[in-house]
């Protein structure tokens, strides 16, 4: 099952992944919504954090647009579903004791980035876990836009291949995004205790 494959990955190595998450013509549905939001002018320019981080803006260079369950769309709403199957797969299994979550859609430009980074803030520590899912087809190593995880002194490389599946502890994993060489797309956010 491709839950505990994720979890079980996440347990083994502290990075959890697993392909094939999602369904291909899910994946297709979340990359053409991405393809209407710009269309619509909805992404924007990603911030980090709250407003007395703004001097750290130059981390990131990605554009964003928030989910919500709220929205009528119908493979949005598939994909927060399948991230609540996922939830209460992992809460039955860790007694990990999440029960809020968020996600955005992320797009990455040619020439875009985000620096090595926690994806808890010191303020707040609602965050337990950052989950990202990739759209991208047919990604090349040249392609750049890894995903760069460090558990210990050890270093990851996760090529952003659609329907890849990435699950790590938000406050102890640092991570980056290497500069992409191709718009590279993916949905990322965080299971969240509050």
């Amino acid at each position: 099952m491709k839950f505990d494959q994720l979890i079980d990955s996440y347990l083994e190595n502290k990075v959890g992944i697993t392909e094939n998450f999602m369904s291909e013509e899910l994946c297709d549905g979340l990359r053409q919504n991405i393809i209407t939001l710009e269309e619509d002018n909805q992404l924007r320019s990603a911030g980090i954090g709250n407003e007395e981080n703004d001097g750290r803006q130059k981390m990131r260079s990605d554009r964003t647009y928030w989910m919500d369950k709220t929205h009528p769309n119908q493979f949005e709403q598939e994909f927060l579903q399948l991230a609540e199957d996922f939830i209460g797969r992992l809460n039955d299994t860790c007694y990990a004791g999440i029960n809020d979550y968020e996600f955005h859609y992320a797009v990455y430009d040619e020439g875009a980035y985000y620096h090595k980074h926690r994806d808890q803030f010191k303020s707040d520590d609602q965050r337990k876990y950052s989950f990202i899912n990739y759209l991208n087809r047919d990604w090349l190593d040249e392609d750049g836009g890894h995903l760069l995880v460090y558990p210990g002194t050890d270093v990851q490389k996760i090529l952003p291949e659609a329907r890849t599946a990435v699950f790590f502890k938000s406050d102890e994993m640092e991570h980056e995004v290497t500069l992409a060489h191709r718009r590279r797309s993916s949905i990322s956010g965080w299971l969240k205790r509050v």
